[in-house]
């Protein structure tokens, strides 16, 4: 049973989700947040880097999902994004997990159907997903989805093999 760690790399709050694969449906496993608000710049780096650090050490995943960062329109709050987002990476790396990156147009587009969903709808079809009994808070739901997410490409690009390797049906076209 692989386990897949989503993140949702935020400067406040960087959103965490842990499902299982069985049978090729997902399981809801985990979730939450580590909140580093509060801190002073460079100690919330830290906070993030040793909260995901203990999670992975909790849930003992396979694989990680990671959102990747969109421009925002405001540079320094892109730069403090793309700071959390390399803290949470280097947890990811120094635990030898394999790390897979999403933007968050992919992750909305395997969950909802679209890449423009706002973030109720994503919070909408994980909990329908993963039948959860209430709505998970947004950022956590954010990192589900990048799992969700992960797994879905992982079965895509499994079917994919399988129908290279299989040979032409015969009197097909070539």
């Amino acid at each position: 049973m692989p386990r897949i760690l989503g993140v949702d790399p935020g400067s406040r709050a960087t959103g965490f989700g842990v499902i299982e694969v069985v049978d090729h449906r997902c399981r809801y496993v985990a979730s939450g947040c580590i909140r580093a608000d509060g801190h002073a710049w460079p100690s919330r780096l830290r906070v993030i880097f040793d909260g995901l650090t203990d999670v992975i050490a909790e849930y003992r995943p396979d694989a990680a999902a990671v959102e990747s960062v969109f421009m925002q329109r405001n540079a320094d709050s892109a730069l403090k994004l793309g700071q959390a987002r390399g803290a949470a990476l280097c947890a990811l790396l120094t635990q030898s997990l394999a790390v897979h990156q999403y933007t968050p147009a992919q992750v909305k587009q395997a969950i909802v159907g679209h890449g423009r969903a706002d973030k109720g709808q994503v919070q909408h079809m994980v909990k329908a997903l993963l039948v959860l009994p209430s709505t998970p808070q947004a950022d956590a739901a954010d990192a589900l989805a990048c799992a969700i997410c992960h797994h879905h490409v992982g079965q895509t690009v499994s079917r994919l093999a399988a129908a290279r390797r299989r040979p032409a049906l015969a009197g097909g076209a070539s």
